[in-house]
């Protein structure tokens, strides 16, 4: 998948990476930033018995996690280094339970702006060998320039 993109900073995948991995709630569900290119991104899971909802199905609120971190990072891999990403909005179509041992959300950008980018997202659930795509949405993500993508401390 060929991007048109070109990110701003030179040194995006580590910046998105770093930023992934000081996510507690994607260690909390077992998620992993698998692919960062400019304006595209995956995130993947594993099932866990934690995550699914009461007919053994992976959680749509955790497709949905798994969704908006992916377009999440697709957008911020485009950002300046001295920018962070917050989701504006997103809206996801479930369009068949996610009934996968491994769950993979992919985004590509669609448009980049100064400062709202759209990302399209796609959910996949593997099982057996068996792909089916069980989700497809759209998020609003924003560029927030001059706010570094750092922990927060009690002072900010």
């Amino acid at each position: 998948m060929p991007s048109e993109f070109k990110p701003a900073d030179p040194a995006f995948e580590a910046r998105c990476r770093d930023s992934f991995n000081r996510q507690p709630a994607m260690h909390l569900i077992g998620a992993r930033l698998t692919v960062v290119k400019p304006g595209f991104c995956e995130v993947e899971m594993a099932r866990k018995l934690e995550v699914t909802q009461q007919h053994g199905f992976v959680h749509g609120g955790i497709v949905g996690m798994i969704a908006d971190s992916a377009a999440g990072y697709a957008a911020y891999s485009l950002f300046p280094a001295d920018a962070t990403v917050l989701t504006v909005e997103y809206k996801m179509n479930l369009m068949a339970p996610a009934d996968g041992d491994r769950m993979l959300a992919r985004a590509q950008v669609t448009r980049h702006g100064k400062t709202l980018t759209i990302v399209g997202f796609d959910v996949f659930a593997e099982k057996a060998g068996k792909i089916l795509h069980c989700a497809t949405g759209l998020a609003t993500m924003m560029c927030m320039l001059g706010r570094p993508d750092a922990p927060r401390t009690a002072a900010s």
